[in-house]
């Protein structure tokens, strides 16, 4: 076989780096180091031919890339961003949805009170029944709004229809954050905000829970993002807002606590659209009409005693300052200081341009912290009421009401710390774990705190029978049940709350020693205690009665457990009461 490289190049392994071949210098004449290094060295690949249908253009001069946007969003919203934001909203409300139902217990005697109102509410308006329920004198909210409401539903559906009328409200409060969120700020953060309020304590509790604290908050949901809608249309708008805002306080007495924030969000939203004297002008035309309402309301009900005892005028308690605040900060600290965050970052800069058809592009710093500070400082208000009064009695469910109006701050807080772009998702993943922690303990915690009578009922109902007296504790949770079933009525039954008893001397007793009368009479058929680490005084009176004058017998003890501990149910009934 011939060889068709020359010898030099086959003395230089193959390269043939030699003057014949490439017009190089003679390798062999370098030093080693050299020659190494000039035989790793590969000859230049030769261009290849031009294809014909593509080209390479030459940079120019001082040519460089565009710096990126410092925006998440362009403040410009079109329809696939809507139609986006909208199917991620519809995801947040079903898992609200299924958190808030997963919470299960016997009715509580608020629920049951509630629809008990509203039953003889409904007798008394629409068939002349009559009204011996006194709801108007101490009642947190108009007797003849949530009640009827709630019974009219639990005359179809029961319990579970009406809790889920509350859970409805609660959804319904979420989309009008979402929305209001939107207009302020933008869509992230409105789906921000949407999460953080939705997977909340006091949201899922109340999504849950046949009070009217559910539909106060949905009222005053619909008012701040009407507001927020009708801020650049017509004045006169203003004026049906303040129906739905009046109708919010109606429901429930403590919603006028907000009113002065929705009084403010209204005068900014206005200003970003009117100048500031008609944006003044705006705002009290909104507080002139709500407060129109309210005073007409209230004229012609007489609801004032109630508003009174349970509102303006309420029995301070005895509950220490730190403890509020702990419970409140283990409720709502952690959307709170998100909201902060979201305050400072957006009162320093607006560089994210949340803020749609801004006449500047971006607002100014004191309009920016004036709202970052309304909307933050709301959420203080009902611990700050609480606080006052001394007392935590539905603290879990007022903060919730705060929490809606620092939502959207918190929203804000979340893009912000997540950055233009997204750039730091794991921020958002943090906080959203947290919160939804956070949010299924307590509120699976909070509502399993009352005992559930599920196997308190079943034994009553073979006990007891129509126009038998009854004292109990508790009283308004079995006589639901009971009640459907026509074996008892509310009038049957009475608690330890208070008693006025005639002796059959003609003496009337209250307190402790009216119950020890009316135990050693036999007045009662039969009495339920809730024994739970031992009895209040009246209950421990009761008990002791009975068992020193021998005229009643122990007949039940029924276990429970609950969230903050156990205890048990004693069924008493009177020696010589009739047997079903």
């Amino acid at each position: 076989m011939s060889h068709t490289q020359p010898p030099e190049a086959r003395n230089n392994g193959g390269y043939g780096y030699d003057h014949g071949w490439y017009g190089g210098p003679d390798p062999s004449a370098l030093p080693v180091h050299e020659q190494t290094m000039q035989l790793r060295v590969l000859p230049p690949p030769p261009p290849e031919a031009d294809p014909g249908f593509s080209f390479v253009e030459e940079p120019l001069p001082g040519w460089t890339l565009p710096p990126p946007a410092l925006m998440g969003w362009s403040a410009d919203t079109g329809r696939r961003r809507r139609t986006v934001g909208l199917a991620m909203l519809a995801v947040v409300l079903l898992v609200q949805a299924a958190l808030s139902l997963r919470l299960a217990n016997s009715a509580f005697e608020d629920e049951a009170l509630y629809v008990w109102a509203g039953h003889v509410e409904i007798g008394s308006l629409f068939y002349g029944a009559p009204n011996y329920g006194g709801f108007d004198t101490y009642f947190s909210g108009a007797p003849v709004l949530y009640p009827v409401l709630a019974a009219a539903v639990d005359s179809v559906f029961g319990l579970a229809g009406v809790r889920a009328l509350s859970l409805l409200f609660m959804l319904t409060a979420t989309s009008c954050l979402y929305g209001l969120t939107r207009r302020l700020f933008n869509e992230r953060a409105g789906l921000c905000a949407a999460v953080l309020f939705a997977v909340s304590m006091p949201t899922l509790f109340l999504g849950h829970f046949a009070t009217y604290d559910a539909m106060a908050v949905c009222l005053l949901a619909v008012t701040a993002w009407l507001l927020v809608v009708i801020a650049p249309r017509h004045w006169s708008l203003a004026v049906p807002v303040a129906l739905v805002a009046a109708l919010a306080v109606a429901v429930k007495y403590a919603s006028a606590l907000f009113l002065p924030t929705l009084v403010l969000l209204y005068v900014l939203a206005a200003y970003r659209h009117h100048h500031v004297r008609r944006a003044l002008l705006r705002g009290a035309l909104f507080s002139a009409a709500t407060l129109g309402v309210l005073l007409g309301g209230l004229a012609a009900s007489g609801y004032l005693t109630a508003i009174q005892s349970t509102t303006t005028a309420r029995a301070h308690g005895n509950t220490p300052a730190w403890q509020i605040l702990e419970d409140s900060g283990r409720w709502a600290g952690l959307l709170v200081a998100v909201a902060v965050v979201g305050t400072v970052t957006y009162a320093r800069t607006a560089r994210l341009s949340e803020i749609p058809g801004w006449r500047r592009a971006v607002p100014g710093r004191r309009w920016r912290t004036c709202l970052g500070v309304l909307l933050t400082g709301t959420a203080l208000l009902a611990p700050a009421y609480q606080i006052h009064l001394q007392t935590e009695t539905s603290l879990q469910k007022h903060i919730g009401f705060g929490l809606f109006f620092a939502a959207p701050m918190a929203g804000v807080g979340v893009t912000r710390l997540m950055g233009a772009h997204v750039k730091f998702p794991q921020w958002a993943i943090a906080i959203g774990a947290v919160a939804l922690t956070l949010g299924l303990n307590q509120s699976a915690a909070y509502f399993g705190s009352w005992p559930d009578t599920r196997y308190l009922v079943p034994q009553l109902a073979y006990t007891v029978r129509p126009g038998q007296h009854w004292l109990g504790d508790p009283k308004e949770g079995p006589v639901y049940y009971l009640s459907r079933e026509r074996r008892t009525s509310y009038e049957d039954w009475l608690s330890f709350f208070f008693i006025d008893y005639e002796t059959h001397d003609g003496r009337h007793l209250s307190g402790i020693p009216g119950y020890r009368a009316a135990v050693r009479e036999g007045y009662f058929d039969g009495v339920v205690l809730d024994y739970s680490g031992g009895l209040p005084p009246a209950e421990e009176a009761v008990r002791q009665e009975m068992r020193t004058t021998g005229r009643y017998r122990l007949t039940s003890s029924l276990p429970y457990r609950t969230s903050t501990g156990g205890g048990h149910f004693e069924i008493w009934v009177r020696q010589d009461a009739g047997r079903p």
